[in-house]
């Protein structure tokens, strides 16, 4: 791998930085459009970042015989995953929104201790685990420290299992990355479930602008979706890859605790949420346990 120069380590946090937006950037979208709607919309503009990417790099894009099923199964999973992540939020606040969906790199070590061989929990990872599930159990038992209006168990159990289920399609994308081209296999797993938002949408869902097109909702609301699929589908996925690819992965990946930090302040600032005691002590937990998992174990010498 090469040498990581300042410069990628600046990117490197700034992606971070970005992604904690996401939450944020959610529950703009969620003012105008709803869960399914959102996935639709943001998943249509990233496909076309995705697409351009391969065109680009010369990427073959169609799937072989056999690649069908995987990606069909990765499709649904994906689907099933975001619809509950977009539910989650709308029922939760930025803040809570953020810490609760940035433990999927818990689940997703887990999954792949007991999927992937020779990817085993270490001591080190265990003690990460149990004190990132610590703070997020304080922050679900205490409602974050808010209001009984401001707090919802029913969404903050809907962001876990969405966290969950990502832990899940982390590994299982892994696994096929090995034998597909990570960008086919990024793009189509959008592409497959993107009839399923529409339909969705289009039967269970009405897109409702609380102000005109041109009012403040309405371009909040577009720039949530353009954020969502353009900055972190599209842009995020072209440049992470790209530093996965030539920076050593357990560097890259041990900036994850950045994305729930960012993602609280993005809420106190930008949604003007609380920041509470309970909050706090949970995001900084939750920050500290990815930054522990993430660490690379030791070679014997």
């Amino acid at each position: 791998m090469t040498r990581m120069p300042v410069q990628a380590f600046v990117v490197i946090i700034l992606i971070q930085i970005l992604w904690g937006g996401n939450p944020v950037a959610v529950k703009f979208g969620l003012e105008a459009f709803p869960p399914l709607w959102s996935g639709f919309l943001r998943f249509a503009a990233a496909i076309c970042c995705l697409l351009a990417w391969a065109w680009i790099r010369k990427i073959s894009m169609w799937p072989q015989r056999g690649e069908w099923k995987p990606l069909a199964i990765l499709g649904t999973v994906f689907f099933i995953q975001i619809w509950a992540m977009n539910y989650g939020f709308d029922l939760s606040t930025g803040a809570i929104s953020s810490i609760l969906i940035s433990t999927h790199p818990l689940f997703a070590a887990l999954f792949a201790h007991l999927l992937v061989k020779g990817d085993r929990l270490t001591g080190i990872k265990i003690v990460g685990m149990a004190v990132a599930f610590a703070g997020t159990a304080l922050i679900i038992l205490r409602g974050g420290g808010l209001s009984a209006d401001d707090f919802s168990l029913f969404g903050a159990s809907v962001i876990m299992f969405s966290a969950i289920i990502l832990g899940w399609r982390l590994i299982f994308a892994s696994q096929m990355a090995r034998r597909l081209e990570t960008t086919k296999v990024v793009c189509w797993q959008m592409l497959m479930p993107l009839w399923a938002f529409a339909l969705g949408g289009f039967l269970f869902e009405d897109i409702t602008w609380q102000n005109d097109v041109l009012g403040s909702v309405g371009w909040l609301a577009i720039a949530g979706i353009l954020y969502q699929g353009v900055v972190i589908a599209g842009l995020g996925f072209m440049v992470n890859t790209w530093m996965l690819s030539t920076y050593s992965p357990s560097v890259v990946v041990s900036f994850g605790f950045i994305a729930p930090l960012s993602g609280v302040a993005f809420s106190i600032w930008l949604l003007g949420e609380p920041f509470t005691w309970v909050i706090a002590i949970g995001v900084v937990c939750v920050g500290a346990g990815l930054l522990l998992i993430a660490r690379k174990p030791k070679e014997a010498s």
